[in-house]
């Protein structure tokens, strides 16, 4: 979980294996060590990794469970301004 959740963010936040290796000071090689699951950043990286990209270390370890919200009983327009709130502040945190 915690290879994949590096790719993703890193992915999501537009930036190469380079990129982000040279945004924490350390090698291309670490990073994609990390993203193939053959090594783990220590506690000082998971922390960085946690500022950058804004998120909390249980979700970057993958103890944290996705949301998930219960739309029973809501009306089309409900659903439809709730989809449009979540678009706008995923807009912002990008």
């Amino acid at each position: 979980m915690l290879c994949e959740r590096i790719k993703e963010l890193r992915e999501k936040a537009g930036y190469s294996q380079a990129q982000l290796a040279k945004r924490l000071d350390v090698t291309r090689s670490s990073v994609n060590a990390w993203e193939m699951g053959l090594s783990a950043p220590t506690t000082q990286y998971i922390i960085a990794l946690t500022k950058l990209f804004h998120v909390s270390a249980d979700y970057i370890l993958g103890t944290q469970a996705d949301v998930q919200l219960s739309l029973k009983g809501y009306t089309d327009e409900e659903i439809s301004l709730l989809y449009n709130l979540l678009k706008y502040f995923d807009s912002k945190h990008q």
